[in-house]
């Protein structure tokens, strides 16, 4: 009763604060002086079609390198703290390992997997599709990322006792952040700055194939996002599960 009468004043707290915010907050008639610069000179500095993409990878690249860097960390903390837990092991009342929901020997139903077998590759290319086309359309390497590891999510539900090699994603997610930062060292050496997308031709603008290294850079950040949201969704269903 305490905390249902303490959750309804936190609800009303913020829609005190909030409420505010949403109806007094004067609209934006036009660009602050700093977004109007970013908005002229991005494709002709860039040339990314997608504005917000190219601040994110190229003007502010060393804050991106930041947030990659935060989530591999909590992926190593994730896997680190499960590794020194040991396997765990779902038990009934009387400590015996409990079966599936669905009773002794159920697996997955026939429309879960058959759904699967449609969809994830499907989802797994969605995800590819948007972290490649980031800087054409709103998108990008850490939604893409979490695209293709949702992709493996409903794979896992789907084979509840299928394995994924931890030495395989611990791999592409090292291969692909190493990569990422060995382009935006060469921004350093070869153009303005790091991760400057410069060190390639622009292309054509408003095609696959332009913005330079933007693509690059931001197909990386999206393999390694993937890769490490897999990797703490594999770990996370092994210590649920009981595998080692």
């Amino acid at each position: 009763m305490v905390a249902r009468i303490f959750a309804i004043f936190a609800i009303a707290g913020f829609a005190v604060i909030a409420v505010p915010l949403v109806t007094e907050l004067p609209p934006l008639e036009e660009l602050t002086t700093l977004a109007q610069a970013y908005v002229e000179r991005t494709p002709e500095e860039l040339g990314a079609q997608n504005v917000v993409t190219a601040v994110i990878v190229t003007y502010r690249g060393l804050d991106t390198l930041g947030e990659v860097s935060v989530l591999f960390i909590a992926t190593a903390g994730v896997g680190f703290l499960l590794r020194r837990q040991g396997p765990g092991v779902r038990s009934g009342a009387d400590g015996v390992p409990a079966e599936s929901e669905g009773g002794p020997g159920q697996g997955p139903s026939e429309i879960l997997t058959t759904g699967a077998q449609i969809l994830v590759p499907v989802v797994a290319l969605f995800g590819v599709y948007i972290f490649t086309h980031g800087h054409l359309t709103p998108g990008g390497g850490f939604q893409g990322g979490v695209i293709v590891a949702s992709a493996l999510l409903l794979c896992f539900l789907a084979t509840p006792g299928g394995r994924i090699g931890h030495t395989l994603l611990t791999a592409v997610e090292s291969l692909s952040g190493a990569t990422y930062v060995v382009l935006g060292a060469l921004g350093l050496v070869l153009a303005a700055g790091f991760l400057d997308n410069r060190i390639m031709s622009l292309g054509e603008f408003g095609t696959l194939f332009s913005a330079g290294a933007i693509p690059i850079i931001y197909s990386l950040v999206g393999i390694k996002v993937g890769a490490e949201l897999s990797g703490i969704l594999d770990r996370l269903r092994s210590r649920e599960g009981g595998h080692a």
